[in-house]
């Protein structure tokens, strides 16, 4: 889940009530200049328009495309916290090892706190023209970080410790099946 919240809307774009002035401001100045008279009509009537956009979302923007450095952070973070979760499954019925799961929750509580920065201190748009509200990118991947830190306390908290079969007498199909040569 982290590593598609990636990709996914992290924030929504809107324009403050400033950029809607100054939007509107620019466009009377190129109206001016070259416009003629039906020109400057028109866009009298885009100014009511314009008004109408302050704090409406007008595109949204995905943590690839805006956290140039935490994206790749986050998308190794979930990789490597993939790997280290599936790495003991490959070990078959062996039991799980003493520290199993402990570099899982470190990688998703690291996920988690890049992630809730990034919630709190999202970065901010040029002059405070535009504004930026969070989207569902960000709570899913915080979610994901989340649920990767869990999956890494869990072996521990549900799974109990296992201890090898010692055979007392004969071989392994014995002691198993209680299946006796005499009988």
């Amino acid at each position: 889940m982290l590593a598609v919240s990636v990709f996914l809307p992290w924030y929504g774009v809107s324009f403050t009530p400033g950029g809607v002035a100054l939007a509107q401001q620019a466009a009377s100045q190129v109206a001016e200049q070259f416009g003629n008279a039906s020109t400057q009509a028109a866009l009298s009537g885009l100014h009511s328009q314009f008004a109408g956009l302050a704090g409406h979302e007008i595109a949204s923007l995905s943590a690839h495309q805006v956290l140039h450095d935490l994206n790749v952070i986050l998308l190794a973070l979930a990789a490597l916290a993939l790997l280290d979760a599936l790495v003991p499954l490959a070990r078959g019925a062996a039991p799980l090892p003493a520290g199993a799961g402990r570099a899982v929750v470190l990688l998703g509580g690291l996920a988690a706190v890049c992630v809730a920065y990034r919630m709190v201190h999202p970065p901010v748009p040029a002059e405070n023209l535009l504004a930026l509200s969070l989207r569902e990118g960000a709570w899913l991947a915080l979610i994901g970080s989340l649920m990767i830190a869990l999956g890494g306390v869990w072996p521990h908290a549900v799974l109990p410790r296992f201890e090898p079969v010692r055979e007392t007498s004969g071989d392994g199909f014995t002691a198993i099946s209680g299946w006796t040569h005499g009988s």
